[in-house]
């Protein structure tokens, strides 16, 4: 349930409607992005496992990172780099901005 506005961006919900720990997907120019609530900042990465193309969606978040429930690869939250085998490429990242209790995802 992605809604892109002006300028390109993508919003993702209100910031109160997004806890700590939260994961939610939107689509940002046809492609899908996963957007984490981790130690109270917003993360955006590109949902999609480097390794076999498994959604990172629903992945544990621990330590900055997100482990992909298929074969654990983790990738860290802040830059996108694998950080464990068996990924080694690192998945794209997104910025996001909170505007007006709102939070989006720009486009790269």
């Amino acid at each position: 349930m992605s809604e892109q506005v002006q300028g390109g961006q993508v919003r993702v919900g209100a910031e109160a409607e997004l806890p700590e720990g939260s994961q939610t997907e939107v689509t940002v120019d046809g492609v899908g992005v996963v957007v984490v609530r981790y130690e109270g900042q917003f993360y955006a990465l590109r949902n999609n496992c480097t390794h076999k193309d498994y959604p990172l969606l629903g992945g544990e978040v621990s330590l900055g990172r997100i482990t992909c429930a298929k074969h654990g690869a983790k990738f860290e939250l802040a830059t996108g780099k694998a950080k464990t085998l068996p990924a080694v490429k690192p998945v794209r990242v997104y910025r996001t901005q909170v505007e007006g209790g709102q939070v989006y995802v720009l486009p790269l």
